[in-house]
């Protein structure tokens, strides 16, 4: 088993991640600053944003370096399943992440979500694609994607290379992992209703979702993760 993060480190995190969004002009919602007191506080007035699972998200996949597999997420916005089953409603979620250089989101894919990954400023994003065979990566097989509206046939294990601006629509079934190149790269995703505890799969069966985490000090904000146990 891996060593989990440490919340001192979870917290650094944070702190260097606002700064990267805002110097690309991206400002977070309010209660992005609420503390983990305030969160309390307000847990009967909340319940769109924890129902929602919005908010600070950190991950090293359990994997136990982040500098080496990891990813920055802030959910900003999420609808949900009961409306996208109906057709009608809040059918989306946004989300801004950061891919740091040569940190890794290991290979995987969705049961439901399609997804648009868009550089928003920074390095290249480097999307590494296979296709799909009963459920399984093949990686004897390429793909299909739309690049900017624009249809992209490729190989299996092709590299997208995507410049500030540009972006890629993946389809539940395209097996995805990706990493910055040149620089951390600000990326956004735009999406059908996000539910990080159930539309992932992950090639390597040792990856997780969610880490695990070492309180060596007091969290500067929750992470998703931290609502079940800290806003019960």
């Amino acid at each position: 088993m891996t060593n989990p993060m440490k919340r001192s480190d979870i917290n650094r995190i944070i702190r260097e991640a606002e700064a990267f969004m805002r110097s690309f002009g991206y400002v977070l919602p309010p209660f992005a600053h609420w503390s983990p007191t305030e969160m309390q506080a307000r847990k009967n007035d909340i319940g769109a944003i924890t129902g929602a699972n919005l908010g600070w998200d950190i991950t090293d996949f359990g994997l136990g370096d982040f500098t080496k597999s990891g990813l920055f997420l802030f959910t900003a916005r999420n609808g949900r399943f009961e409306d996208l089953q109906k057709g009608r409603g809040m059918l989306y979620a946004e989300k801004a992440m950061i891919s740091r250089e040569g940190q890794v989101t290991p290979s995987h894919t969705h049961v439901l979500k399609a997804e648009d990954i868009i550089n928003r400023g920074g390095g290249r994003l480097v999307v590494e694609l296979f296709g799909d065979t009963d459920g399984r990566c093949d990686r004897a097989k390429g793909t299909k994607v739309f690049c900017d509206g624009l249809m992209r046939t490729l190989p299996a294990g092709e590299k997208l290379r995507l410049a500030p601006g540009e972006s890629v629509t993946l389809m539940p079934g395209d097996w995805h992992a990706f990493w910055g190149e040149g620089g951390d790269v600000f990326v956004a995703e735009v999406s059908t209703v996000n539910d990080d505890t159930t539309d992932n799969i992950f090639e390597n069966p040792d990856v997780s979702r969610f880490s695990g985490i070492e309180e060596d000090e007091v969290p500067l904000h929750l992470l998703v993760s931290d609502y079940a146990t800290w806003l019960r």
